[in-house]
């Protein structure tokens, strides 16, 4: 506590009111049966390419809604509303499905792989995904979330990574607070080995479960289980992602990269297709140029901010998150940046991949224990340890900011703590149950039309409906210009675009 403490003494209320943080929420259309919406992305809402708020994720039926950067939460929220008014409004009757796990999906290859225009970018952003669903199927690709983007003035590189190593220490504490996603519908898990119960014969659930987007189920992958990627260093990290989209991987040489009539089934047969295919709990991100490589950025220019990519939907939530979670994630962040953060082992990172699972899969159960260093502790003391160190933090942001918010979340997570029952994937469960036939779908089918209807009678400014649809036509715009002027065929751009040495610094 001393050297967080002195750590905090450091920062100047100035810097704490610098920091700076952006949602990107992901959510599935869906249609009013609560089965996946298989329309086209609606035109109304402009170029998925080229919009720079509203686009889509991996399939053509999930829309990705990005908020700006924002120094108050309460306008990041507001226009992350906004946003969604805009889509709901472009959708008839379709509707935005409130949770992570997905609505009734059909066969894996009826599944939209996301469409993006004639030009280059575009047609690679298709065949990414496509190669996305033969590695890993198009099921596991609609889970959807919420990233939360981070930054802190005045930070380094060695700063960001510091406070990544100790978020990956200590993300079992979100995934209790705020997993979501306790149950799926069966569809999700058919023809697929599983650990999951029945709970009926429509919906599949884990009693204790908290968050199974976190889970095996969910965005993980045997084939980059074998990548133990370090974040000591900027380069360490940046080397170990560009050595796997180099090293080549036979069960994906079997995909093959193009069909027999010559399309692409995959960018590329390596082990990672590009830096974007890496999970993770969290990355280091920076602003790219356009046509520049994600990782080229980072060893050009360095880490300019975090994204926070564990974050279940809340549906309970309108947007799927609100305020007093963003207040204790900017604490729990103050916190992994302030405190001592020791250099990872791959003894360490195989501990925490068991840790993430555990606690996704049976976060809520009793006495559960966690591997920390060498020994074995409760969840319950760990977490009541991380609360306590993040008490002073919260009082210093109220102290800057002129409020008691900060205090109150962290007061909050304390009370959920002790309480199980009111954490939200309890919640999910008991509401899941309360169904008349016990179904998964038919609760966030609920849930979803509820937050359709209740933001659709949400007045809308004139003046923001004007600029919304504004943007939209300049985003087409855009998107004609880029395929009128592209000028080399797709296979000189794919090679050059994957070129190594475009990571190159």
């Amino acid at each position: 506590m001393d050297q967080i403490s002195k750590a905090l003494d450091d920062l100047l209320d100035q810097r704490l009111l610098g920091i700076r943080r952006g949602i990107e929420k992901e959510s599935l259309r869906a249609t009013p049966n609560g089965d996946l919406a298989l329309t086209p992305h609606p035109l109304a809402l402009g170029s998925a390419l080229t919009h720079p708020h509203i686009t889509t994720d991996f399939s053509e039926s999930q829309v990705e809604l990005i908020t700006g950067v924002h120094q108050d939460i309460g306008s990041c929220l507001d226009e992350l509303t906004r946003l969604q008014q805009v889509t709901l409004l472009a959708l008839d009757d379709e509707m935005l499905w409130a949770s992570s796990m997905p609505c009734g999906l059909p066969a894996d290859d009826a599944i939209p792989i996301g469409q993006y225009g004639t030009s280059n970018v575009g047609r690679s952003k298709s065949v990414y995904r496509l190669g996305l669903g033969h590695r890993y199927g198009r099921r596991m690709q609609t889970i959807s979330g919420i990233h939360y983007n981070w930054s802190f003035p005045g930070v380094s590189s060695a700063d960001y990574l510091g406070l990544i190593r100790n978020f990956r220490r200590h993300a079992f504490l979100l995934l209790v607070l705020f997993g979501a996603s306790p149950a799926v519908c069966k569809t999700f898990v058919a023809g697929r080995t599983h650990q999951l119960q029945a709970l009926n014969q429509y919906t599949m659930f884990l009693p204790h479960a908290t968050s199974l987007r976190m889970g095996r189920l969910g965005y993980q992958s045997d084939a980059q289980a074998s990548l133990a990627v370090s974040y000591n260093t900027l380069e360490g990290y940046v080397g170990s992602l560009q050595e796997a989209m180099l090293r080549s991987y036979a069960p994906y040489e079997v995909i093959g990269l193009r069909e027999p009539n010559g399309e692409y089934r995959q960018l590329a047969t390596s082990l990672l297709q590009i830096e974007n295919e890496f999970y993770g709990t969290i990355r280091p991100k920076r602003v790219i140029q356009p046509g520049e490589r994600a990782l080229h950025a980072l060893r050009e220019r360095g880490v300019e901010y975090v994204e926070v990519r564990l974050m279940d939907l809340d549906p309970f939530e309108m947007v799927g998150i609100n305020a007093p979670t963003m207040r204790f994630l900017d604490v729990f962040l103050v916190h992994c940046l302030t405190a001592p953060s020791a250099a990872d082992t791959p003894a360490e990172i195989a501990a925490l991949a068991r840790n993430q699972h555990l606690v996704a899969e049976r976060g809520r159960e009793p006495g559960l224990m966690l591997e920390r260093g060498a020994r074995q502790v409760s969840l319950a003391s760990w977490a009541a340890e991380l609360i306590g160190e993040l008490q002073p933090i919260a009082q210093r942001l109220d102290a800057a900011h002129g409020t008691t918010e900060y205090s109150l979340a962290v007061q909050s997570a304390t009370t959920a703590l002790a309480q199980p029952d009111s954490l939200p994937s309890a919640r999910v469960l008991e509401a899941v149950k309360a169904q008349p036939n016990g179904s998964f779908v038919a609760f966030v089918r609920a849930q979803s039309k509820h937050i359709r209807q209740s933001m659709l009678a949400m007045p809308f400014p004139a003046d923001l409906d004007r600029k919304y649809a504004e943007m939209a036509r300049a985003s087409l715009q855009e998107q004609r210009d880029l395929e009128a002027t592209d000028r080399l065929p797709f296979d000189t751009y794919l090679q050059q675009y994957l070129s190594p040495s475009r990571i190159a610094a």
